[in-house]
């Protein structure tokens, strides 16, 4: 039996919201405008401030990076499909999407995992930190970490480009995610979803490992600290960090990891948002507006001018 195949999809998005329409509009569009304004004010003050040219804040500036590519990637189409009740997406623009997702997810997977060890070393080894950790080194790990990043799905993503779809062609979600994807293949998926699973070991279970065993050692360590100020400096020095890890891979978890009914597709589409959209937002105001450091640059970036400020 032959079977039509599809050459676009339509982004089903949320429906029924009636008069909350405009209003959830406005509100994911303000976000997106918060979260990126943060995210290129904190790369940009990384860039041009020389004493923050240090290993933390680097690699703060690379995660801040991977936040905003995923923010600019998911946040027009979803503004789209808000306004509209639902937007049409071709084939290909609905891999690129997720391709780019992918992307994204992994570098942030691995940018905490490195600030993890940088913490790590900070406060298990502070002696060797200046001998271990500098620019260079984080330099020469962040450029492997974006290119395996990019290579690490395009085998899956190559397999999608060459594929057929077939179906009715409505995907029930705001973006391109991967399952709903795979449902309109017309050909077997099984050999996909096995090297997805295989993927997703070096991406993201061995990172979350290795992230939980290196804040045991860290926490070990603060213990071991005499003196509570002590204590208490060495615990806000990775408490940020432990916050995000916290909210990036507990959502990541109830979205993927966690077993849904067939009924449960508007709360997996909700708990997408909690990933897609608040948590980015949570990230940056963690990492800059409550970095007594960062904030200080900022205030007096916004209060003196951009120009008079930096010459």
């Amino acid at each position: 039996m032959n079977k039509t195949v599809t050459t676009e999809f339509f982004l089903l998005g949320f429906q029924k919201l009636l008069n909350l329409r405009i209003v959830f509009f406005f509100s994911v569009l303000l976000i997106q405008i918060v979260t990126i304004t943060i995210n290129i004010s904190l790369i940009l003050v990384v860039i041009w401030i020389q004493h923050l040219h240090t290993p933390m804040y680097f690699l703060l500036s690379q995660l801040a990076l991977s936040e905003m590519m995923f923010t600019i990637n998911i946040m027009p189409k979803l503004l789209h499909v808000i306004l509209a009740e639902g937007t049409i997406i071709s084939v290909s623009g609905c891999v690129i999407q997720l391709y780019i997702f992918s992307v994204a997810t992994n570098a942030e997977s691995f940018f905490l995992t490195l600030m993890s060890c940088d913490r790590y070393i900070a406060i298990c080894e502070p002696l060797r930190y200046s001998s271990l950790m500098d620019l260079q080194f984080c330099l020469r790990l962040a450029i492997p970490t974006w290119v395996f990043s990019f290579m690490s799905t395009l085998i899956v993503i190559i397999q999608l480009c060459v594929s057929k779809f077939c179906g009715s062609g409505v995907i029930d979600h705001y973006y391109c995610d991967l399952t709903p994807l795979l449902e309109h293949s017309c050909a077997d998926v099984s050999l996909v979803k096995t090297q997805i699973f295989l993927f997703s070991i070096p991406i993201a279970v061995f990172p979350f490992v290795f992230i939980i065993v290196t804040y045991i050692h860290i926490v070990v360590a603060i213990l071991r600290i005499p003196s509570a100020i002590g204590k208490q400096k060495a615990f806000s020095t990775c408490g940020s960090h432990l916050a995000v890890v916290c909210t990036y891979y507990l959502t990541l978890i109830t979205i993927y990891v966690i077993p849904k009914s067939d009924q449960d597709f508007n709360l997996n589409k909700f708990l997408s948002l909690l990933y897609t959209v608040v948590t980015p937002l949570c990230n940056a105001v963690i990492y800059t507006l409550k970095n007594k450091e960062i904030w200080n640059i900022l205030k007096n970036l916004y209060q003196k001018g951009f120009p008079r400020f930096y010459n």
